[in-house]
């Protein structure tokens, strides 16, 4: 009896597995087959190369660097946010602060990852923005800095929990042996702490750079809809993702070339964030080889 339950356990665990795969699979065939259907059309070099993307227009380019350098600067924004932010919140919340302290405030943190991100965008929208419009004229209705900020504050949490891990997983002998030699708690954090768990830091910057690029409500509603090959944080942009967004809206015709557009840009992210999750998990399988 307890082998027949293990039995059907087991397998219930590989059919979850092969679910998880199957699905990927799944995804990965359809952005291919929809892919290959436009680029059939449309050169790949042109769809890298082009410096418009204008396929909702008369006058259609289909170049996929403005997309790019919307979701780029964005990005950007979102991780000069949240890095400083998080890793002062990792840092201290491993060295510095109390047990019960820790035990109460992380979980509290996490809860950030659950607000809906359609929330934090109306939130950019109508409170960010206002604000920002103050301090710097000529600030747009629509920009990627409002929205780049919001965005580096959803992020935060997955930053400053994972790199908390990462350090408090240092092994105790190494800060005691920096203490031995007379080092002060700043100096052991910043020399010995985090560049032990510099793989671990990493990882979960790279995971947090994946989730800010793949992020859709936020840039669809306080960035704008204008796809321009621009690094000016001030100025409106559209990300791949809120392009995806509006041509899904059933504006466009369904089986047009104009509509087989989302399918070669959701390639092109989805191969972006699989270089970077790959990149993550490398990094992470590094940080714990070094402390098996």
């Amino acid at each position: 009896m307890l082998k027949a339950k293990e039995y059907i356990i087991e397998k219930g665990l590989l059919l979850c597995a092969l679910i998880t795969a199957l699905t990927t699979i799944g995804i990965i065939l359809v952005l291919t087959i929809e892919a290959i259907t436009f680029f059939k059309e449309i050169s790949l070099v042109d769809f890298l190369t082009d410096t418009q993307w204008t396929p909702l227009y008369s006058e259609k380019h289909f170049g996929v660097l403005p997309l790019l350098a919307g979701t780029f600067l964005t990005t950007v924004i979102a991780i000069l946010v949240a890095l400083p932010i998080g890793m002062g919140i990792a840092i201290y919340l491993s060295e510095y602060a109390p047990k019960s302290f820790r035990k109460t405030i992380k979980p509290l943190l996490e809860l950030l990852a659950a607000v809906p991100t359609v929330v934090y965008g109306f939130f950019a929208l109508m409170v960010v923005t206002p604000f920002l419009q103050k301090i710097i004229p000529g600030l747009s209705g629509f920009n990627a800095l409002s929205a780049g900020i919001v965005m580096g504050v959803m992020i935060i949490p997955f930053i400053s929990s994972m790199s908390e891990d990462a350090l408090h997983a240092v092994p105790k002998s190494l800060r005691e042996a920096a203490y031995g030699m007379g080092s002060t708690r700043l100096q052991t954090v910043f020399k010995v702490t985090i560049p032990s768990a510099s793989s671990g830091i990493t990882a979960s910057a790279i995971l947090a750079i994946s989730r800010a690029i793949g992020e859709t409500m936020i840039v669809a509603i306080a960035a704008g809809q204008m796809p321009g090959l621009t690094f000016n944080p001030i100025k409106p942009v559209q990300t791949i993702t809120a392009y995806i967004v509006q041509v899904s809206s059933g504006d466009v015709p369904f089986g047009s070339l104009e509509h087989s557009t989302i399918f070669a840009t959701g390639i092109s992210l989805f191969v972006l964030t699989f270089i970077l999750n790959s990149i993550s998990f490398w990094v992470s399988k590094k940080y714990h080889r070094q402390y098996e």
